[in-house]
C-alpha cells in the first residue's frame, strides 16, 4: 500500500505534524521534532559544563515502581489490531470491525515467547490511532464487541493481561489519545470525557498495570478538528486508579522517551530531567531532543529513559517484511546502547494476522537471549567488591586486583541508582603488569553502562571517576569473556 510520506527521521506510527501552541495541553504530534532533529550526541563529551550547572541539595532519587521498571530491563511491546489486516501503520477509523478476525489467536505463545527470551513485561497497543479497542468498551461500537473474533464476546486486553500474569510477566497498556474515529475528537472536553472513560476501564478491570504507555500524537478526527489533551487529567487518573504504576510519554512524568526509535540511548544519558526542558508529550525542537536523548545533571526530576524500538521496519505485522527481522547482531547491538547506556529496552514484536508472533521473530528474540547469555555466562571478577577511595570532592577510584591474569572484552559499570546518579565522567583501565591501559572511556554511568573494547589481558582493573556531579558512591564493576 502507499504510506503517507515521512518527514527525514519520522515515524510511520507518529505522524509529523507541527506543534500549535506552547500550553502543556496543546494539541501536537509526539515525533513531529524529529524533523528538525539535527543535534549529535558526542561520546565522551560533557553536554553542559559541570562547573557551571546549579546543584540541588538533594539529587532525585528513583521511586520503588521506577526502580523496579529498571531492573526489568527488556519489556516487549505488542502492536496488533485493525492495521495488522489492512497491512497499514496508522489506520484510517473508517475500518469495518469486522476484518479483525484472528484465527489462532494466543497471547500465551506471545508471553512464553518473551518469558523464554529474558522479557520481563510486555505492553499492548489496547487503542491506536485508528480508534479500534481491543477490548469491549462501553464508548465506542469501534471495537472486539462488533468482531466476528470469539463471536463477538472476545476480550483481548483481558486475555493479555491473563497471561502476562500467568507467565510471571508484568503487564502494560498503551492507549492512544489521537482517535480518528472518535466523532467527539476535537471537541476538547467531551473527548476528554470519553478518553477518561477508556482509560477509567482499562485501569480498573484488568489487575495491576504496570506501565502505562502515552504518546503525543495528535493528527486530525474524523471531523478534521484536532484535539487539546488534557494531559493533568490522564495522569491524574493513572495515579488514582493505578498508583503503583510508571507513567510514559516524552515528558514523563516517571519515564521520558529516549527521542529516536532506531534503538540507540545517548552515550550521555542522565536519569534526571528539568521538566520544563519537555513541557508536555510532542513538544518539539532542537533542545527536546537533546533533552530526552540526554537527560540534565542539574535536573530536578527523576525521568529515565526508555529506548523503543521495533524489530520490524514497521510496527504492525507486514507479511512483506518477514525477510526484514533485524538479526541476532543487531538484537545485541541494540542492548548495548540501550540497557547498556543507563536505559530500558522497549523492544516491539508484532504478532501475525492468525495472531501468533511470526516464528523468525521469536527465533530471532531466543538467539539474542542465547548470545546474550554467552555474553554474560561468567562474571570474572566472581563478583568481588572494588576497593573504592575518593580522591577529591567530586572524584573517586575503583580498583580491583582479580588475583590472576584474565583476557577481557567487556566491562559492566554500575552505580547505586537507590542514591542517584552522580558520575559525568570516567575513564576504565586495566593493566596485566606495572603500567595502566586505557579500555573504554565515557560520561555518565547510572544503572548500568557497558563498554565493548578489543580483547585484552589483565590482571588488575580500574575506574578512574574524573568528574561527577554530586560525592560519587563505590562503582560496581563486572568483567567478561570475549565471546
Amino acid at each position: 500500500m502507499t504510506k503517507t510520506p515521512e518527514l527525514p527521521g519520522s515515524s510511520p506510527r507518529h505522524p509529523s505534524r507541527p506543534a500549535t501552541a506552547s500550553d502543556h495541553r496543546v494539541a501536537v504530534t509526539r515525533r513531529g521534532f524529529l524533523a528538525s532533529a539535527v543535534v549529535a550526541v558526542g561520546a565522551g563529551r560533557l553536554p553542559w559544563p559541570l562547573a557551571m550547572q546549579p546543584h540541588p541539595a538533594r539529587r532525585p532519587v528513583p521511586s520503588p515502581s521506577q526502580l523496579l521498571w529498571q531492573h526489568d530491563e527488556l519489556a516487549l511491546f505488542v502492536h496488533f489490531g485493525v492495521n495488522t489486516f489492512t497491512s497499514r501503520e496508522w489506520g484510517d477509523g473508517r475500518e469495518d470491525p469486522s476484518i479483525f478476525a484472528p484465527a489462532a489467536l494466543d497471547t500465551r505463545q506471545w508471553v512464553r515467547a518473551a518469558r523464554t527470551a529474558g522479557f520481563r513485561a510486555m505492553i499492548l497497543t489496547a487503542k491506536h490511532h485508528d480508534g479500534f479497542c481491543l477490548w469491549p468498551t462501553r464508548t465506542t461500537t469501534h471495537s472486539v464487541a462488533r468482531s466476528p473474533w470469539r463471536d463477538g464476546e472476545g476480550d483481548l486486553v483481558r486475555e493479555f493481561t491473563d497471561a502476562c500474569r500467568a507467565e510471571g510477566l508484568r503487564a502494560g497498556l498503551y492507549c492512544s489519545p489521537w482517535d480518528r474515529n472518535a466523532p467527539s475528537y476535537g471537541d476538547s472536553p467531551r473527548y476528554d470525557d470519553v478518553y477518561s472513560t477508556q482509560l477509567t476501564e482499562l485501569l480498573t478491570n484488568y489487575g495491576p498495570i504496570h506501565e502505562v504507555w502515552f504518546d503525543g500524537a495528535n493528527g486530525e478526527g474524523p471531523n478534521g478538528r484536532r484535539q487539546v489533551y488534557d494531559w493533568d487529567r490522564y495522569w491524574g487518573l493513572v495515579r488514582r486508579l493505578q498508583p503503583e504504576a510508571v507513567i510514559f510519554s516524552d515528558a514523563g512524568p516517571d519515564v521520558r522517551w529516549i527521542g529516536n526509535e532506531r534503538g540507540v540511548a545517548g552515550e550521555t544519558n542522565w536519569s534526571t530531567m528539568d521538566p520544563d526542558a519537555v513541557p508536555f508529550p510532542g513538544a518539539t525542537g532542537d533542545h527536546v531532543i537533546r533533552a530526552l536523548q540526554e537527560g540534565d545533571p542539574a535536573g530536578t526530576v527523576w525521568r529515565p529513559g526508555e529506548t523503543d524500538v521495533s524489530i520490524r521496519p514497521g510496527w504492525f505485522y507486514h507479511a512483506d517484511q518477514d525477510a526484514r527481522v533485524k538479526s541476532v547482531d543487531d538484537l545485541v547491538d541494540i542492548y548495548f546502547t540501550s540497557v547498556g547506556r543507563n536505559s530500558k529496552l522497549l523492544l516491539n514484536v508484532p504478532p501475525t494476522r492468525d495472531g501468533l508472533l511470526h516464528d523468525t521473530d521469536v527465533a530471532r528474540l531466543a538467539g539474542m537471549h542465547t548470545r546474550l547469555g554467552a555474553i554474560f555466562e561468567r562474571d570474572l571478577t566472581d563478583r568481588r567488591a572494588p576497593a573504592w577511595r575518593r580522591t577529591g570532592e567530586r572524584t573517586g577510584v575503583a580498583e580491583l586486583d582479580l588475583g590472576r591474569a584474565v583476557t577481557i572484552a567487556v566491562a559492566d559499570l554500575r552505580e547505586d541508582i537507590e542514591q542517584g546518579q552522580a558520575v559525568a565522567r570516567y575513564v576504565f583501565e586495566g593493566s596485566n603488569g606495572d603500567s595502566w591501559q586505557t579500555l573504554s572511556n565515557g560520561t555518565t554511568i547510572g544503572y548500568r553502562k557497558l563498554d565493548r573494547f578489543a580483547p585484552t589481558r589483565v590482571r588488575r582493573v580500574r575506574v578512574i571517576v574524573d568528574d561527577a556531579v554530586d560525592v560519587p558512591g563505590p562503582i560496581r564493576i563486572g568483567l567478561y569473556a570475549p565471546v
